[in-house]
């Protein structure tokens, strides 16, 4: 119990505040707008800490990135493991929302007048390259540190990480100096979000308040498909990946090794709390030890099969807030484009869950006021999608040893287990 309480006390907060603010935007409506300015703060304080905490996380990450050349075999087909069931995960993802439509008949008219309009909208038609242009860089630096440029900020993160370490023993102190700066910043969210129940608590009154009920069924909803996904996810998408590594042995023994990593995922609601759990029992399903250490400590960094469908989860419930169609073949290609980047590159970012909604929200030109609506999803599908981000990892290790050890890798582990 005491573990519990420990592991999920700031969730519970979190959700308790959001409980009472949806309550009293319900009983109070408009009136409940008093205390707007508590949920402002949250906001503000969000927003000022959002560019170091951008650049530090990538560049830092980056720049710490120098023994990547020693897996060979093992890393590059766990990298390709990793980017296609991501991808399946960003497309089966996007037809379940386009099939179950979480957000759909909802009047978002009130909404999109609170949230501010779509950047952009209403202005001078610019080509595809120019607008790519504009997206991805500034033409001069103080405009990289407004949290509408977060592209911007992104690109030039980027190459300080890359420059950084590249530049050998000369830039090591400078490395430091990122790497402490990201800790830094690291800190001043979790104090900031010591907060976070009374002012996103506040914020959702304002919502639920000004817009009514519908949005908290919204929100349900939402949930409901998340979670109808993830069981979906589970139980046959990651079989049929059991089934393709080991054949119907495979299916058996991942099923009889399955339960206590993901009895962990839930229990602890952390992908890394689970790598201790996940290594014991990914060896037990025939992974070799020199894979199975590969892929799950890794995989709990840039793995994230559950957070691809958080990302499209999230990309699609602006578009339908903000009046665009997901069903538009460019629209869908880029929500899934931006799911499996936001799922597959901002995991492997200490902080990465935030810098991917901000992601999401510039990538496509949403207000960042949007921001707090992507956050509330975030903690509502957080248990689930744990899950899925942990237990994919072992099917993964399946995949990769018999794609480096061959078709007979289970037989041969069975037969030395007898």
């Amino acid at each position: 119990m005491a573990n519990f309480w420990k592991n999920y006390r700031g969730t519970i907060f979190l959700l308790a505040g959001l409980v009472l603010g949806g309550l009293a935007g319900v009983i109070w409506g408009t009136k409940v707008n008093v205390v707007k300015p508590f949920g402002d703060l949250f906001l503000n304080l969000m927003y000022m800490i959002l560019i170091p905490l951008v650049f530090f996380s990538i560049s830092s990450a980056i720049a710490s990135m120098t023994e990547m050349k020693r897996l060979g075999k093992i890393l590059v087909t766990t990298l390709l493991v990793f980017l296609g069931t991501a991808l399946v995960a960003a497309v089966l993802g996007y037809l379940a929302v386009v099939i179950f439509r979480p957000i759909n008949n909802v009047d978002m008219s009130s909404i999109q007048h609170m949230m501010g309009h779509v950047k952009g909208a209403g202005g001078n038609k610019v080509s595809g390259l120019e607008r790519l242009v504009q997206t991805f860089t500034v033409d001069d630096f103080s405009k990289i540190l407004s949290k509408n440029n977060m592209l911007s900020l992104i690109v030039v993160a980027i190459f300080t990480g890359i420059a950084t370490s590249t530049s050998g023993k000369a830039a090591q102190p400078f490395a430091k100096v990122l790497a402490a700066g990201n800790v830094v910043t690291m800190k001043i969210v979790k104090y900031i979000m010591y907060y976070a129940p009374i002012g996103l608590g506040c914020f959702f009154a304002t919502v639920i308040g000004n817009l009514g009920a519908e949005m908290v069924t919204t929100y349900l909803r939402t949930w409901l498909v998340y979670l109808g996904f993830a069981v979906f996810y589970f139980f046959i998408v990651m079989s049929g990946y059991a089934f393709i590594a080991g054949g119907r042995a495979g299916f058996k023994i991942f099923w009889k090794n399955i339960g206590a990593p993901a009895i962990t995922a839930i229990a602890t609601s952390s992908s890394a709390a689970t790598i201790p759990v996940n290594l014991e029992y990914t060896k037990k399903m025939g992974v070799t030890p020199d894979i199975a250490e590969t892929v799950i400590p890794l995989g709990a960094n840039t793995h994230k099969d559950g957070s691809v469908v958080g990302g499209i989860l999230k990309a699609t419930f602006l578009f339908v807030l903000f009046g665009r169609s997901i069903t538009k073949p460019e629209n869908a290609l880029l929500i899934i484009g931006v799911g499996f980047l936001v799922g597959v590159v901002m995991s492997a970012i200490p902080g990465g869950g935030f810098v991917a909604e901000t992601v999401i929200i510039t990538v496509f030109g949403f207000p960042m006021t949007a921001l707090p609506l992507i956050l509330i999803i975030s903690e509502i599908i957080d248990i689930p999608a744990t899950l899925l981000n942990s237990s994919s990892n072992t099917t993964a290790g399946m995949l990769v040893t018999r794609f480096v050890e061959g078709k007979n890798w289970l037989n041969n582990y069975l037969t030395a287990h007898s």
